[in-house]
């Protein structure tokens, strides 16, 4: 009897997700799932195997085959690609469970290999040809990876490609952290190329309690880059429940697989990009910040989950709680040193700052692969927190205070030095003692080759405020950066995607 409950289960997802399957055919009540004809809706690139067109959402994918039309392909070499756009485009579907409020998407889907495992050297080549050809599509997703472990000292030919074209194009790639072989060992396994990408977000997978999958592989990358960057659900486990539900050109699937995790973060970013309108800097930051929480540091498996399981809802991503202000800096350096000293922070009663804080900087800066483990060509040191009496920051920079002297080991150790994110998180147990009434922020750059950037660097970051008696201050924080000659505007998503579907519509002219 158990059986015959599961075997209509999922031949009922499967009708959902195929309108191939006859509605004649046993296990419930007919009822294919609709989906509306695409529209100006924003397209995703999708670096994959090759995509099925005998899908209900085939409308929504724009696919070209990139491989020698001498070869013959299997039903095999059209899967992995087919369920891995099924998630970008319309993933909620199929999972409610997973419903992350960001809309459906559009796919530019590349079919660049099959089941079997092809030349690295030809990947390359079709990657760099697509994205140089496709230089309107901002946010890629590749969840193909190399079953061979990176190196300790170099980063792979792969991996440097993707750092390569995100600095020529302006452009994110969103990478699966890799699999370990089903029938590897129990023994830690490196991730494999290019989830190495420093630029690049690399998403390892979870199971539905968040702990890392079966399969996980690690990092870190050249011995001190934080690799994967986030996690994301991925499905493990025996049980349907458990898994992801995708569609493939033969129906409803439940898989699992750091490729099925990382659509669900390349849709957030998607989202943040094209209809909130931020920066990748900043979607980047912002996924990031919501990842880490307000853990303590050295609390988590950063190796398996890197800074964190990423919320499944972008609503958690882009906004915070009452009792929280969360807000965003973005500038360029053009300069050894960039600060500001006039943030202002609302105090209690007793003049003190009683505000949990956290901090996040990303920035994507050149890379040279010939440089070996000084990989990153230009580091930026990020100090946040209170003015003090002598009227410097009190946080000290990642490159250390002036005049101190650490090891190199301390400072890519300790102080993240040479990583594109850092995250500064401060926990108190009682309010901190008031100097000059404001919070400031330093950026300090540093370069290996040169002495300045020939163009100036992006940078981001993300300020999360946690009151620690619950209050709700938003509206005097707003009123003293505007007494203070700040222009603050909130963050409506909600307008902001309403204004964006309208923006984007076509109109017809009689």
């Amino acid at each position: 009897m158990g059986d015959e409950a599961e075997r209509r289960r999922l031949l009922t997802a499967r009708r959902r997700l195929d309108p191939a399957v006859d509605d004649a055919a046993p296990g419930g009540a007919p009822g294919l799932i609709s989906i509306p004809p695409p529209g100006n809706e924003p397209v995703v690139g999708v670096i994959d195997t090759q995509f099925s067109t005998n899908v209900y959402f085939r409308d929504w994918v724009e696919y070209h085959r990139l491989v020698d039309p001498a070869i013959t392909l299997t039903e095999k070499d059209y899967q992995h690609g087919t369920e891995v756009t099924s998630i970008i485009v319309d993933g909620p579907a199929g999972n409610p469970g997973r419903e992350d409020g960001c809309g459906r998407f559009r796919v530019r889907h590349f079919g660049v290999g099959y089941a079997s495992p092809m030349s690295s050297f030809a990947l390359m080549k079709m990657v760099r040809d697509i994205v140089r050809t496709n230089t309107d599509i901002r946010v890629w997703n590749i969840s193909l990876g190399s079953r061979e472990e990176i190196r300790d000292f170099f980063i792979s030919p792969e991996g440097a490609l993707l750092d390569a074209l995100q600095a020529e194009f302006n452009v994110i790639f969103i990478v699966a952290g890799t699999n370990k072989p089903a029938t590897g060992s129990d023994l830690p396994m490196k991730i494999g190329a290019p989830a190495d990408s420093i630029n690049a977000i690399t998403v390892n997978a979870t199971d539905l309690a968040g702990n890392p999958a079966s399969y996980t592989r690690t990092g870190p990358v050249l011995h001190y880059f934080t690799k994967p960057d986030v996690a994301c659900f991925g499905g493990d486990g025996l049980r349907p429940e458990t898994k992801v539900q995708i569609c493939s050109g033969q129906g409803a699937r439940f898989v699992s697989g750091t490729s099925y995790a990382a659509p669900w973060i390349t849709r957030k970013i998607a989202y943040m990009i094209h209809v909130l309108g931020f920066s990748r800097e900043t979607a980047k930051a912002l996924l990031i910040d919501s990842a880490e929480g307000w853990v303590p540091e050295n609390s988590r498996n950063t190796a398996e989950l890197g800074h964190g399981v990423v919320p499944a809802h972008i609503g958690s991503i882009i906004s915070c709680e009452p009792s929280e202000i969360r807000f965003v800096i973005q500038g360029k350096v053009l300069n050894y040193r960039t600060f500001r000293h006039d943030l202002p922070v609302p105090r209690d009663k007793f003049n003190r700052f009683n505000w949990n804080m956290r901090a996040t900087l990303c920035y994507f800066p050149p890379c040279l692969r010939e440089q070996g483990v000084d990989y990153t060509l230009t580091e930026l040191g990020l100090r946040f927190g209170r003015i003090m009496e002598n009227g410097e920051i009190e946080q000290p920079s990642s490159l250390g205070n002036a005049g101190e002297k650490i090891s190199e080991k301390t400072a890519r150790r300790s102080d993240g030095k040479w990583n594109n994110t850092k995250v500064i998180k401060k926990i108190i147990s009682k309010g901190l003692k008031n100097y000059r009434d404001l919070y400031g922020f330093g950026v300090i750059s540093n370069n290996r080759l040169k002495p300045l950037r020939e163009n100036a660097l992006p940078f981001s970051i993300v300020v999360t405020l946690r009151n620690r008696d619950g209050q709700n201050r938003i509206a005097d924080f707003m009123q003293m950066y505007q007494a203070n000659g700040w222009f603050v505007e909130q963050v409506d998503h909600v307008s902001l995607e309403n204004m964006s579907r309208i923006a984007s519509e076509e109109l017809e002219f009689s």
